[in-house]
């Protein structure tokens, strides 16, 4: 990595994009100014879109016109970025680009800033060799909300149709496969997340004096959760598992060859991957199947010692994944209404913060820009392109899909030791080149 591209890099990951924090909405502003003043200077004209109220991060959008008839193309990413919590597990500053034996540790290092700050740099190789009103169409999106649900884009996306109309979409946000071969990601899953809260007494209550007499709002809140699911692991709420469409033999054959197996979860993860149903491939659970998840739960005393209470309020956070076929939104409220009917005597319940999201999608692997993916990532790499079918989502992907009416490209180049989301995040050298390869790579066989 050149010294120039390496100190734009780091200015990128310094700022404090957190679109979940209102208090960081300074710090996500100030990083969208940098884009847009970086895209205007490689030729783009570029704008921040934000809501009046400031209620959300910015949108970058910029252009650039290519050769009258040239392809569209609609580049996809995110500025913002997860918090840095829990602080203290960081073995270097969250926001404070590091490099230790050729990786940069810091927040956002790969998830996406590195990953979609490597695409533009290669966007920026190929415009290097194309002279003004030459090449392709090209148009830029990055928004500062994708950890979150994408809220204020999805509602600009459809309003956007026009301005977004492009031929390709072009996403780099996901994942290689192991030691870094080039896969093509055909099908993501839809994501959704609620918060759920349970209320009992006024105050928490001394365990002696009312043990046996007050409901105990953790130990409803375990039971509630718990009834979402099967002993099994199956999902249990009426409704939820309704219109999926199973993979094609073809699909789950190519999933196959590119997904881990037991031991190498087993490796990744420091524990047995028996997550989900019993009986079924990690391989099925994991791509083809959805998912409902408890991504926390707090109640109570959790701090050295004991303190005897019995809790009055337990709040857990939840999130639902969605597979083809399955409605998002019926799913979410089948979710919702098990909850309902399910909600402990003695006790109020409140479902608050529901985001419906979308829905996920598969696309055939026949597809004429699947096979130009695949000669272009063979040129990269000789053992050539997998195809995957990734566990997680980029809710956006598909609405910015049918907005634009382009077909998804979606190849990234992170890796399970870039520990995104976690503590001491990071994004290798090697990993940056790749994407700023494929970046230049891929628009000009597109052009």
């Amino acid at each position: 990595m050149e010294k120039e591209i390496e100190k734009e890099y780091f200015e990128l990951l310094r700022f404090e994009s957190v679109g979940a924090d209102p208090s960081k909405r300074r710090e996500s502003a100030a990083c969208a100014s940098w884009l847009s003043r970086w895209l205007g200077n490689i030729g783009f004209a570029a704008e921040i879109i934000a809501p009046d109220d400031g209620s959300a991060p910015g949108i970058v959008f910029a252009e650039r016109a290519g050769a009258e008839g040239a392809a569209r193309v609609l580049v996809y990413g995110h500025y913002d970025v997860q918090p840095a919590d829990p602080v203290d597990e960081w073995e270097t500053p969250p926001f404070e680009p590091t490099v230790k034996d050729g990786r940069v540790y810091c927040r956002g290092a790969q998830d996406d800033k590195g990953q979609s700050f490597a695409f533009l740099c290669g966007l920026r190789d190929y415009l290097a060799g194309v002279g003004p009103g030459e090449g392709l169409n090209i148009k830029v999106l990055l928004e500062g909300q994708e950890e979150t649900g994408s809220a204020f884009l999805m509602k600009k996306a459809p309003e956007m149709r026009r301005r977004l109309a492009a031929d390709v979409l072009l996403v780099c946000d996901t994942s290689a496969a192991n030691d870094l071969r080039p896969a093509i990601v055909a099908g993501l899953r839809g994501v959704a997340h609620l918060t759920v809260k349970l209320e009992g007494a006024s105050r928490d209550l001394h365990s002696g004096v009312y043990g046996g007499v007050a409901p105990n709002a953790a130990q409803g809140m375990a039971e509630l959760l718990a009834s979402l699911h099967s002993p099994s692991g199956a999902i249990a709420v009426e409704g939820f598992l309704d219109g999926i469409e199973p993979p094609s033999g073809e699909e789950l054959k190519a999933a196959e060859e590119s997904s881990p197996d037991d031991a190498q979860y087993l490796a990744d993860m420091g524990c047995e991957p028996v997550g989900g149903e019993e009986g079924k491939k990690a391989v099925v659970r994991n791509c083809f199947e959805p998912t409902v998840e408890i991504n926390g739960i707090h109640s109570g005393y959790g701090g050295p010692g004991s303190k005897t209470v019995i809790p009055s309020t337990a709040v857990a956070k939840i999130s639902l994944r969605f597979v083809p076929g399955q409605s998002n939104r019926l799913a979410v409220d089948a979710v919702v209404a098990h909850l309902k009917s399910h909600a402990p005597r003695g006790m109020k319940l409140s479902v608050e913060e529901v985001n419906y999201g979308a829905g996920g999608f598969r696309l055939p692997i026949a597809s004429p820009i699947f096979r130009l993916a695949t000669e272009v990532l063979a040129e990269i790499d000789g053992r050539g392109a997998a195809f995957m079918w990734d566990g997680a989502s980029i809710p956006v992907v598909s609405v910015l899909r049918g907005a634009s009416g382009a077909a998804p490209l979606i190849v990234g180049w992170g890796q399970n030791e870039d520990r995104i989301h976690a503590p001491n995040e990071s994004y290798s050298f090697r990993q940056f080149d790749t994407a700023r390869l494929w970046g230049r790579k891929i628009l000009s066989a597109l052009a």
